[in-house]
């Protein structure tokens, strides 16, 4: 199999997870079934219950109202063995606002809970921060699947596998790195082919991609890393606000920082850049981690 054939599998692999199947509506709400990625640690990607259950919220809107913020919380661990039912509520409807919440289920439970706001394309003041300059090219980074030696090949063929293409501008941190204790990282990602025109696989799949890496400026500042035998971390919430359209297979530039930690969580902000400067969107996720004790 080429680079080529092997880039458009994942996507297509990708493509499939967020292509949902809908059931007859309740009287509240609308009925979507999905699948779920296989994962090493047989736990669902955050990532893939954001994007499904955003684009499940926005199968119930017309297309010419687009999403700009949701703030979802992980409830329960996902069994990526299973697929998952997700539950949409109209929550209201105005002149140029929409508003949905969005459920995910497994085996009758909810694991996962979004509320998120839709608008048309009004006119308004406009500003954005810069893209910092001097940032490396993604060229002039290897992929993460070719900086894993020593990684478990479970976990080295998860990276190869996946559908995104993610380069660390610093040491990656699956293995110990000597690199300094800063609680900021920067990655460039994309996806692996070309995606559908259509904008709102594009979002959805944005919000696939920002659950990916944004915990590890907390985890730098304290010299972690992700294969730490005992080291467990979780996702506990995520909020995001679209600025502006992008393609997500082109580079995007993925900024993160952690203002803060403390009581076994840790917070981190994120903003994401077109190659070209733009700011697309912005980040929060706040996480469980816990560090094993030492002897």
């Amino acid at each position: 199999m080429t680079a080529d054939e092997h880039a458009i599998r994942t996507v297509q692999q990708l493509l499939d997870v967020l292509d949902l199947d809908s059931t007859q509506a309740r009287t509240t709400e609308d009925i979507f079934t999905g699948a779920s990625h296989p994962m090493p640690s047989g736990r669902i990607y955050g990532g893939q219950v954001l994007a499904q259950s955003l684009l499940a919220a926005e199968r119930t809107l017309p297309e010419d109202r687009a999403v700009h913020s949701m703030h979802g919380y992980f409830l329960r661990p996902g069994d990526a063995s299973q697929g998952l039912t997700i539950a949409v509520d109209r929550i209201h409807d105005g002149r140029s606002f929409s508003t949905r919440r969005s459920q995910a289920y497994q085996n009758g439970v909810p694991i996962f809970s979004m509320i998120a706001s839709f608008q048309d394309d009004d006119p308004g003041v406009e500003h954005a921060v810069t893209m910092p300059e001097g940032v490396p090219s993604p060229e002039s980074l290897l992929p993460d699947e070719q900086r894993v030696d020593g990684l478990p090949s479970g976990a080295a063929r998860m990276l190869s596998e996946r559908a995104a293409d993610v380069r660390h501008i610093d040491s990656p941190l699956f293995l110990p790195s000597d690199d300094a204790r800063v609680p900021q990282q920067g990655v460039w990602m994309r996806i692996r082919a070309a995606l559908p025109d259509d904008q709102r696989i594009h979002r959805a799949t944005l919000a696939y991609l920002s659950d990916m890496t944004i915990q590890e400026s907390i985890l730098r500042a304290h010299g972690l890393h992700w294969s730490l035998p005992g080291l467990k971390v979780a996702s506990l919430d995520h909020a995001m606000w679209w600025h502006r359209p992008a393609r997500v297979d082109e580079w995007l530039l993925y900024l993160q920082e952690s203002p803060n930690a403390r009581g076994g969580r840790g917070l981190a902000q994120g903003r994401i850049f077109t190659r070209a400067g733009e700011l697309v969107a912005s980040v929060a996720q706040e996480i469980m981690v816990r560090v094993p004790t030492q002897d």
